[in-house]
């Protein structure tokens, strides 16, 4: 089992390429607001940036508070999400500790599903797949 991670986002400048290929060959749209990975300024240009991803909570808050069943719980960590059952209720977002679903009254939610789509478009090898064992650290002993 693998989960995105974001280890050298000091590298990170800012250029969404990353959020861009999630939107577009994840999701098929193309907005920063339609990724499971979202980029932001930490505090201005000179701080450098954050990625806003899910981190494969295990158990996912999302999980635990979706009326539906729409979200449910990967093994390894994260989520599954079967759009067709979400009602757009907004719980997911909420319980999120991270911020990291996008959910507006008119769209879908977006959340990392941790595919990996994203790593190979990142210029500068901020973000990477690591893989976690069925307990929930990765494989060098950190949580996950």
């Amino acid at each position: 089992m693998k989960i995105l991670t974001t280890p050298r986002m000091e590298r990170c400048i800012g250029c969404h390429s990353c959020s861009l290929a999630c939107a577009r060959l994840v999701h098929k749209y193309l907005s920063w607001d339609t990724a499971g990975i979202r980029i932001a300024s930490s505090g201005g240009l000179s701080t450098g940036f954050e990625a806003r991803t899910c981190l494969a909570c295990d158990p996912a808050p999302c999980v635990r508070v979706c009326p539906t069943g729409a979200y449910s719980q990967r093994k390894g960590g994260g989520v599954i999400v079967r759009k067709n059952l979400c009602i757009r209720c907004g719980e997911c977002a909420r319980a999120c500790p991270v911020d990291a679903v996008y959910l507006d009254a008119a769209t879908e939610p977006f959340v990392c599903i941790h595919c990996g789509r994203c790593v190979p478009f990142c210029p500068h090898d901020c973000i990477e797949m690591k893989d976690v064992r069925a307990t929930g650290s990765t494989e060098d002993g950190g949580a996950a």
